[in-house]
């Protein structure tokens, strides 16, 4: 078709802004992991729109904060980098929320790309009034220096308000060009990174504030059995790093009950990603200060930029 759209989407925003929660809403599947804690997402993940008249590709980054380590630095470079040759930028800005000098900077950073289209959205709006609302619409447009946000669109990710028509809107403000993957395909991440990322997922959950910077997952190992079924079975190892002593025992809980629980609730979200049938075995290391070590940074996939 001669009127096909296509292009690239960045998701930016604060930290816990809601960009993973609506990455997966666009994309219709579990792309990027969610948790209540900040920087959940540590890598420039691509999640593919599929539509009969575009094809979208979102690139969810980091979120922008100020650096404190050399893995942070790295996040950000992350940011920078995705925002390098996108057709749309869109900046989420949480409806309960009120924009300070983060949102300012951030904001003031998206003026620089002056080819790609801009979107201000408005997430979470299911936690707040319409009063609310609308007071924190009147806000978003003062945060525009230099340009003028070309949408400004109030969403909940969460129960799916208005993605239909973000969806139209994004698909409006692409270019005509042809599909860059083929339109059964959700995403580019490797599957060893998607595992390692919904184990690195189940183990946030309910974990202490230290701890969720502190965590990565790598697989150790990992193989089909031949086994005849009407789905594959997969053996996978994988080994959850900590940075201390310490997390271990938080991660093991009493009598490895925790690590067990983490196990149960990431071979359920493997299983149905990847259709398979999965045998997940954990273990628990320390990497001492990974996040400040660059062979370790390197080995881990934080490659620097």
């Amino acid at each position: 078709m001669s009127d096909f759209r296509s292009g690239f989407v960045a998701i930016v925003g604060r930290p816990n802004t809601g960009k993973s929660t609506l990455i997966n809403a666009l994309v219709g599947s579990k792309i990027a992991i969610t948790s209540p804690h900040p920087n959940t997402t540590r890598h420039a993940i691509r999640g593919i729109v599929n539509n009969p008249d575009y094809q979208a590709i979102l690139v969810d980054t980091p979120g922008i904060h100020k650096p404190k380590t050399l893995l942070g630095y790295r996040l950000n470079a992350v940011v920078n980098e995705s925002l390098d040759s996108v057709d749309i930028v869109m900046m989420c800005l949480p409806a309960d929320e009120t924009s300070g000098a983060g949102d300012e900077f951030l904001a003031a950073e998206i003026a620089k790309y002056s080819r790609a289209k801009k979107f201000a959205l408005v997430t979470k709006t299911d936690l707040v009034s319409k009063k609310n609302l609308a007071t924190r619409l009147l806000g978003i447009s003062s945060l525009a220096k230099g340009f003028t946000w070309d949408e400004i669109v109030p969403i909940s990710a969460a129960i799916h308000e208005q993605i239909d028509l973000l969806e139209k809107l994004i698909g409006d403000n692409l270019p005509v060009g042809p599909a860059f993957y083929p339109t059964d395909v959700k995403s580019d991440q490797k599957i060893e990174t998607l595992i390692c990322e919904l184990i690195r997922e189940a183990a946030l959950r309910d974990a202490r504030e230290e701890l969720p910077h502190s965590i990565m997952v790598t697989i150790d190992e990992m193989a089909e059995r031949e086994e005849k079924g009407s789905r594959p079975f997969y053996d996978i190892h994988a080994t959850i790093h900590v940075e201390r002593d310490s997390q271990t025992g938080i991660l093991l809980g009493h009598q490895g009950e925790r690590l067990k629980d983490i196990g149960m609730r990431a071979r359920k979200d493997i299983e149905r990603e990847l259709g398979a049938r999965i045998f997940l075995g954990l273990h628990v290391k320390v990497s001492k200060e990974w996040q400040r070590d660059p062979k370790l940074l390197e080995r881990l996939g934080f490659t620097e930029r």
